[in-house]
């Protein structure tokens, strides 16, 4: 098992056939109905579900994915792989299926970098079988949970100068012209969190490539120099429902950034308390 959080298409071919291994497929039904990684299982709520910080909310989400994590044949033995199409066209959603596996616990976790545009890049083998994996129990370990912030996390640190809020939302949504990338108006107020710096998530990937990938290390830290923040930072992740934000949190970590964490709610959980503050207007510093 590699301790590194991407993985090659060939890396993952390797370990599929030395190691217990868990691919898992975060597109959508159709998309992997259409052709897929051999052995794959499709678990598209990774994407789709929009959680809450509150101590139900939490509960609720780690009851979900312990149970549909445990239904892809996760056990504590096996590694874990998580594909997307490509990591600049699923709003992240890989990076979010590893950041929920990173808060329940399971350590034997990678992403295929690249994604599933990727794998076929590499002329690698491709089926429309599907798997019938057999359940077993997920072992949920809290330890980890810290990364995980709730709403009370994101207000307290508004009075803390030392921890960086980071939005990387799409431009239209940090500028507040629009509320979510579901529409303009489908959460009730439009804006950012106060005092957050921007740095749109697709700006940690390589530009004018084939095939998307992540910047190298070096790029990486000089993307996150342009905010103010050094490997040594406090960083508190938000975007709309965690998707982009877990993107950028894999980011961050291949950068050395040590201390990341990840508001989960995010704008659809923030923007509907009418007694959260909000920023709106054109800010004056946009990056």
């Amino acid at each position: 098992m590699t301790d590194n959080i991407l993985i090659s298409p060939k890396q993952l071919l390797k370990m599929s056939e030395s190691l217990p291994t868990v691919i898992i497929d975060t597109r959508a039904p159709d998309a992997y109905a259409v052709g897929h990684i051999p052995g794959a299982v499709n678990l598209h709520d990774i994407f789709t579900f929009l959680a809450t910080s509150s101590k139900e909310g939490l509960e609720e989400l780690r009851g979900k994915f312990a149970e549909a994590f445990g239904a892809t044949g996760l056990s504590g033995e096996e590694v874990a792989v998580i594909y997307e199409d490509s990591m600049n066209t699923g709003f992240g959603q890989s990076c979010r299926g590893y950041f929920l596996l990173q808060f329940l616990g399971y350590t034997k976790a990678a992403i295929l970098h690249g994604g599933y545009q990727a794998w076929l890049a590499e002329a690698l083998p491709t089926t429309t079988d599907i798997p019938s994996p057999q359940a077993k129990t997920f072992p949920v370990d809290e330890t980890s949970a810290s990364i995980m912030l709730t709403r009370e996390d994101m207000l307290s640190s508004l009075e803390k100068d030392d921890i960086v809020k980071l939005d990387v939302r799409d431009v239209d949504e940090w500028v507040g012209t629009s509320s979510s990338p579901y529409g303009v108006d489908f959460c009730p107020r439009k804006g950012r969190i106060p005092g957050a710096v921007w740095l749109e998530w697709y700006r940690m990937m390589k530009p004018g490539e084939e095939v998307p990938v992540f910047k190298s290390q070096a790029e990486l830290q000089a993307e996150c120099g342009t905010v103010g923040i050094t490997p040594d930072s406090t960083v508190y992740i938000y975007c709309f429902k965690g998707a982009r934000a877990s993107n950028t949190f894999v980011a961050l970590k291949e950068a050395g950034v040590r201390d990341v964490r990840l508001y989960f709610g995010s704008w659809n959980e923030w923007s509907r308390d009418p007694g959260l503050p909000i920023e709106t207007g054109h800010p004056a510093l946009a990056w």
